[in-house]
């Protein structure tokens, strides 16, 4: 019989590389929220891959870029603490790279002062010519010694089995640390925020900056008249302006049930029962320096 084997791989990339897609591939469930916007993933998440010889433990960290504020702060500091108690990493980057930019510079610093196993993940391999991939290749080899090198395009699904082999390949023995019916640690209610986070910044696209942050006031579970479990939740959208609540309201409210409508359905796909979802904009100007909200994003 062979060993079972398990181990905690983080996927470190600049914002909007793909790591949240290529996360929710690998786990093949909604795990991460995923918006064509930089800084999507602001804490790091944990998804959990169970196979018949392992257990593989990921976190997808909040994309490396210049901070501007305290929640910026924040989110670097998580994906970096991410690299350091990783057993392997996944550095993600994208294959239309001519060179090894300032961003990407960074995580390998990081990468060769943690010394971790790295896989590197060359991503979006659709948009360049075969020769520029190559020469991308080779720049990189020769700044790490990765322990294999993988191009893809995170959207297709003949990848994922390569990379999870090539994964199970890299970590030790060891035991599964988490029930084997478990894709997640998140909460439902960290799941109910990061569904309607990611329905705000799809829908709303550039109207809002990215200057939102969801709490859910209240998730019960309850009875309706046909027997049916029914979840009752509450969510707050909070903005830091007050033309930011206009927008994200829209005339009369059509962009916030617009809102709430796809968040809803897509937790009744998620927790498998119906859901109530009613939802309230607020403004919180200084949200993204307030130390008690920001800790929130801190990695656990």
């Amino acid at each position: 019989m062979s060993e079972f084997k398990s181990g905690f791989v983080t996927i470190v990339g600049r914002t909007n590389v793909g790591k949240s897609t290529l996360i929710n591939l690998l786990v093949g469930e909604k795990v991460a929220a995923i918006a064509n916007k930089v800084q999507t993933t602001r804490t790091a998440i944990k998804g959990i891959v169970n196979r018949p010889n392992s257990q593989i433990i990921f976190t997808d960290t909040p994309g490396i870029h210049k901070p501007k504020h305290k929640l910026n702060e924040t989110m670097i500091e998580t994906s970096f603490t991410s690299i350091q108690d990783a057993d392997l990493i996944l550095f993600l980057i994208e294959a239309d790279s001519k060179e090894i930019g300032r961003g990407d510079t960074k995580i390998l610093e990081k990468i060769k002062e943690a010394k971790r196993k790295t896989i590197l993940i060359i991503n979006k391999i659709d948009k360049v010519k075969k020769e520029d991939l190559l020469k991308l290749i080779e720049i990189y080899r020769k700044e790490y010694p990765f322990e294999a090198i993988i191009p893809i395009s995170a959207l297709q699904e003949k990848y994922k089995n390569i990379i999870l082999e090539e994964i199970e390949n890299h970590i030790k023995e060891g035991p599964a640390y988490y029930d084997i019916e478990e894709y997640t640690d998140q909460t439902l209610r960290q799941l109910a925020e990061e569904i309607i986070r990611e329905k705000a910044l799809q829908i709303l696209k550039d109207e809002v900056p990215h200057g939102i942050y969801i709490e859910i006031d209240k998730m019960k579970m309850r009875k309706n008249k046909n027997k049916e479990e029914i979840y009752d939740i509450e969510a707050n959208i909070y903005c830091i302006r007050e033309s930011h609540k206009g927008i994200i309201i829209g005339k009369n409210g059509e962009m916030l049930k617009k809102i709430g409508k796809a968040a809803r359905i897509e937790m009744e796909e998620n927790f498998g029962l119906k859901v109530n979802l009613k939802t309230w904009v607020k403004v919180k100007k200084d949200w993204l320096d307030n130390p008690n909200i920001v800790n929130k994003f801190k990695l656990k």
